[in-house]
């Protein structure tokens, strides 16, 4: 952890090692200590998160601060960075809609405003391709333009969609900075999100009668484009997908689990009441994720980033018994 007691003390260290670093926020999730610990090796990496960064690489920089707070305009007044790749997403389903606003939205506004203030030359945002939500009329293969509808029957991705679309403002509004926006399918892996979650289960539950198309990738894979965003001339919304598409009862079959199909009113109910009782972390709304289809045409990744995924289906739904 770096104390900022002289910002010009810092930030003549910064040019002495003769490169601007690549700040990362949420360093200290578990995509972002994969994410430092692969860019570490060629660049100098500074990230902020109000958590411990267990395993900390000794040439990355950890602020262990709250990026909400004015700090965070020392850090960037400091050390200038090349780079900003916001992580830093709150997607606790069971905190608070404020919590939530005031990380997500009023977080990502001060932060696109340190970033203009400082002319960083590079901006890469992770969003999610549930901006788009899973819908009983979506076609096969959504695009980047498709209407953002996933807060239409769940509130929870309200704010996330706000993210993505001031980081989509932010492009059109400074063409300074090179802004990428990701939106990953589903990302299994050590990762603490639901999808990863719903997958770790022995019993897997199912809606009866529904088996949708899904998408999912690697946690390394959605790692490697951010990676490729980093580069020169690279800017846009991109979707991102992993291995061809599977029904939701193949990818539970690959993964080695057990599927249990329950009727939707039942299990909407037992979620619900498990959901009050905080046994399970699985809001009711989310069930509409494993009953419709919200796939993505992730092809303008492909060829304007160079994006392939490397990991095939086995690798990546077995990625979610890596705790590592």
């Amino acid at each position: 952890m770096t104390e900022l007691t002289s910002y010009e003390e810092e930030r003549s260290l910064a040019l002495s090692a003769g490169e601007r670093p690549v700040l990362v926020t949420g360093v200290c999730g578990r995509l972002g200590r994969r994410l430092a610990r692969v860019l570490h090796r060629e660049r100098r990496v500074s990230g902020v998160d109000r958590r411990e960064f267990r395993g900390c690489p000794k040439d990355v920089t950890h602020h262990k601060i709250d990026m909400r707070r004015k700090k965070m305009k020392d850090i960037f007044r400091a050390e200038r960075p090349i780079a900003v790749v916001h992580l830093g997403i709150m997607h606790d389903p069971r905190a608070s809609e404020l919590d939530h606003h005031t990380w997500n939205v009023a977080g990502f506004q001060r932060l696109l405003e340190y970033v203009a203030q400082y002319d960083v030359p590079k901006l890469v945002v992770l969003s999610s391709a549930n901006v788009y939500g899973p819908r009983p009329d979506n076609p096969q293969f959504l695009d980047e333009d498709a209407p953002l509808m996933g807060a239409a029957a769940f509130s929870g991705m309200r704010d996330i969609i706000e993210v993505d679309m001031l980081a989509q403002s932010f492009f059109w509004k400074r063409p300074q900075t090179e802004t990428v926006i990701l939106r990953p399918v589903h990302i299994l892996g050590a990762v603490k999100n639901a999808p990863s979650n719903y997958l770790r289960q022995n019993v897997v539950p199912t809606v009866l009668g529904f088996d949708p198309m899904i998408q999912v990738i690697h946690q390394d894979d959605v790692i490697g484009a951010v990676v490729a965003a980093l580069a020169p001339g690279r800017r846009g919304v991109y979707n991102l997908a992993g291995p061809p598409p599977v029904t939701l009862s193949r990818a539970i079959e690959r993964a080695g689990r057990t599927r249990l199909p329950l009727p939707h009113f039942a299990f909407k109910s037992a979620l619900s009441r498990l959901w009050k009782l905080r046994a399970t972390s699985f809001p009711a709304p989310e069930l509409d994720f494993i009953r419709f289809v919200c796939m993505v045409d992730d092809a303008r990744a492909r060829s304007e980033l160079g994006y392939r995924p490397t990991f095939d289906l086995d690798a990546t739904v077995h990625a979610v018994d890596d705790y590592g």
